[in-house]
């Protein structure tokens, strides 16, 4: 399903002669891993970006160090940062970004352990946002974040 689900954003992506890059955080990759496991998806896929620690999303994708206090790693307000920090350091024009709390541990009441919270930024185009709760492990919310984060990309090629 992810493997059709790629090939599928691939050719949308090229039909509309669009470059695609990542930032992820709670996904550690595997949007991107997802992705360029279709050969041939260097034509339509830039760069990822990993950017797990607070750290990493300030110097490689420009999140303002007051969003991350303000509003903290796993909110929409990182996200759309991500993903419009993604567009100024790559040559994408869609972005989509992943921001969350994987487990076992580091959940709250507010935001607890399942919490993702997914961007999408097209260029010239307002940024979308949206934040879900998966249910299960930390290898079972990882997936799930991941197929959601790419057929929401799909919906709005």
């Amino acid at each position: 399903m992810l493997m059709e689900l790629c090939k599928q954003i691939g050719i949308a992506l090229e039909k509309n002669d669009l470059i695609l890059s990542t930032a992820e955080s709670c996904t550690g990759g595997l949007v991107s891993a997802a992705i360029t496991d279709i050969p041939g998806s260097s034509a339509w896929f830039d760069r990822g970006f990993v950017t797990y620690s607070n750290q990493a999303k300030i110097a490689m994708l420009g999140v303002n160090p007051a969003t991350l206090q303000q509003h903290g790693a796993v909110s929409e307000a990182t996200a759309i940062a991500m993903a419009e920090g993604v567009q100024k350091n790559s040559n994408a024009n869609v972005t989509l970004a992943t921001t969350g709390i994987a487990g076992p541990d580091g959940g709250t009441a507010d935001k607890p352990v399942g919490t993702v919270c997914f961007a999408w930024a097209f260029e010239h185009q307002v940024t979308a946002t949206i934040t879900q709760c998966f249910l299960g492990n930390r290898q079972s919310i990882r997936k799930q974040a991941v197929v959601y984060a790419l057929q929401e990309l799909l919906a709005n090629l």
